[in-house]
């Protein structure tokens, strides 16, 4: 059974990423993927090195971007066709000027009103209020939001799916699995570590909850990916990558 990894960060989302496109594009592309999404921070930075190995591996590659948005909400959203790149661009151009040099600012409305094509994830965290957002979107982007469900075998995780359930039933929205893939390989942990410990300018021993709870969120072997999710929500993954036309 094929997969489309949607949410992956790659070392151009600074001190988040602990690998090079490349590395994901070859790995996703190793692994039997069907699609890979590079949605770096806020950024395209990476997605031509992406489109270069892309291209000499054979593997469909979607070009996005991850939100955290001023509301405390996280969107992915992805570029189906040209015109939706392009807003997707003049959404990163318009967040950065509104900040100091390596940050953004992003509101709820600039991906109600700028983002009229592309395809967006939500990745719903604990908060209650969220739920207030997640209903505006799904009232003014019909047809293009998910619920983004990660397995990454934590502890807590049953309890968030049915969460994110039954969120997605209130609102009628369809849900999707999506890895929140930050390195290529499980072995790129300790890395990571240490850009975390650089990004929050701490130790890696003072780090506590602020590292990642285990190694999973790497590009995963597919006999160790598919079992986590319900099959509904890998061909969920498949149709949103089929939607996606554009290349570089």
């Amino acid at each position: 059974m094929p997969y489309a990894e949607l949410h992956c960060l790659s070392n151009y989302s600074f001190l988040r990423g602990a690998s090079h496109p490349a590395e994901l594009v070859e790995r996703a592309a190793d692994c039997g993927y069907s699609a890979l999404a590079i949605t770096d921070e806020c950024s395209l930075a990476g997605v031509v090195k992406a489109h270069v190995a892309a291209k000499s591996v054979g593997l469909k590659l979607i070009i996005g971007s991850e939100f955290a948005l001023s509301e405390g909400i996280r969107l992915i959203a992805l570029a189906p066709n040209r015109a939706a790149y392009g807003e997707l661009a003049g959404l990163i151009s318009r967040s950065r000027r509104r900040a100091l040099k390596g940050e953004y600012v992003t509101h709820l409305r600039d991906v109600l009103f700028h983002l009229k094509r592309c395809l967006l994830i939500w990745l719903p965290g604990d908060s209650d209020h969220e739920k207030v957002y997640g209903q505006q979107l799904a009232r003014l982007c019909k047809d293009r939001v998910w619920v983004g469900v990660t397995r990454l075998l934590g502890n807590d995780e049953l309890r968030q799916f049915r969460q994110r359930w039954q969120l997605a039933q209130d609102l009628k929205l369809p849900m999707v699995a999506c890895g929140d893939v930050q390195m290529h390989c499980a072995t790129r942990k300790r890395l990571h570590d240490v850009l975390t410990a650089l990004r929050f300018n701490t130790t890696v021993a003072s780090l506590g909850q602020r590292r990642l709870i285990n190694s999973q969120q790497h590009i995963r072997s597919l006999d160790k990916l598919l079992p986590l999710y319900p099959l509904s929500l890998v061909n969920e993954s498949l149709r949103i990558a089929q939607r996606c036309t554009f290349s570089l």
